[in-house]
């Protein structure tokens, strides 16, 4: 069974990947994207607050995994294509961007954030039987 927050993540991948295509429509393109990045930036709040995540890590072990790194990684490579995708897209609104700068940002945004995604349901604990 896949977790929700797996299942939600993966719903908001693809409410990204319209956003993507619908950049023609600026507002709603902006509004998508933004969405999306707090989404990013809430989720980890919202799985400290409600994992055990002291006993995964610290008891259990789990923080020597490369599974685990590797994932935090990739959390840290997407925040950081963000603050550069945002300042590429504040440019753009200004008239002194490259829409193809922009562009590729967003293709490598959503290439890690697919691999976040996948990482993440793969750190997913199974139910206690």
């Amino acid at each position: 069974m896949i977790a929700g927050t797996v299942l939600f993540a993966a719903a908001t991948y693809l409410v990204m990947l319209a956003g993507f295509y619908w950049a023609r429509w600026r507002r709603l393109h902006i509004g998508i994207m933004v969405g999306v990045m707090l989404f990013d930036l809430s989720m980890p709040f919202y799985l400290y607050l409600n994992k055990d995540w002291h006993r995964r890590l610290i008891k259990e072990g789990e923080l020597t995994s490369y599974l685990l790194w590797t994932h935090f990684l990739l959390l840290l490579t997407l925040y950081m294509l963000y603050i550069l995708q945002i300042q590429a897209g504040r440019r753009l609104l200004r008239g002194e961007g490259d829409r193809a700068e922009h562009r590729a940002q967003g293709k490598a945004i959503l290439v890690v954030r697919a691999f976040v995604i996948a990482t993440g349901a793969l750190l997913v604990e199974p139910p206690a039987h």
